[in-house]
């Protein structure tokens, strides 16, 4: 058995990417020293108009019907923005934290195999109530008008 020689096969050039001008730090010998490291600060933004207040604190009691992250969230977002919105939005909150953990706990028990199918109908009819709830706040806050919940833990004030 004879070994034939393998031929030396060429190698291929690299394709070099040109190279990046390296920025010098601001304190650096030779830098300008106008170089911003920091980052950009972030502050409330600006205040809502009455027709905006009005139409987030609207968002919040409508979002009762998705559980309490909606308003959660317009309540994070703008209680700083505009009062209405900050007084309808805490009110939604605190109507819509213990139906949803309700609704969770019933959705749990729904499992069983015995008592499961009272506790679905349980789960289901809590939605329904915050939805009719929320919606019905959610047109009152529309016109201007503050809304309160029949039934309400003040979780926050």
């Amino acid at each position: 058995m004879s070994q034939t020689p393998r031929r030396a096969t060429p190698k291929r050039a690299a394709s070099a990417a040109p190279a990046q001008p390296v920025a010098a730090a601001p304190d650096a010998p030779g830098s300008t020293g106008t170089a911003s490291w920091s980052a950009p600060e972030h502050g409330p933004g600006a205040p809502l108009t009455a027709k905006q207040d009005r139409e987030r604190a609207t968002l919040a009691h409508f979002g009762v019907a998705l559980g309490f992250a909606a308003p959660l969230a317009v309540w994070l977002l703008y209680r700083d923005r505009g009062p209405f919105t900050a007084q309808e939005a805490k009110e939604a909150l605190n109507f819509a934290v213990p139906p949803t953990l309700l609704m969770v706990l019933f959705f749990f028990l729904s499992l069983l195999p015995v008592m499961g199918p009272v506790f679905a109908v349980l789960a289901a009819l809590t939605w329904i109530a915050m939805a009719v709830y929320g919606l019905m706040g959610g047109s009152q806050v529309n016109r201007g008008r503050p809304y309160r919940y029949p039934f309400n833990l003040r979780i926050l004030r």
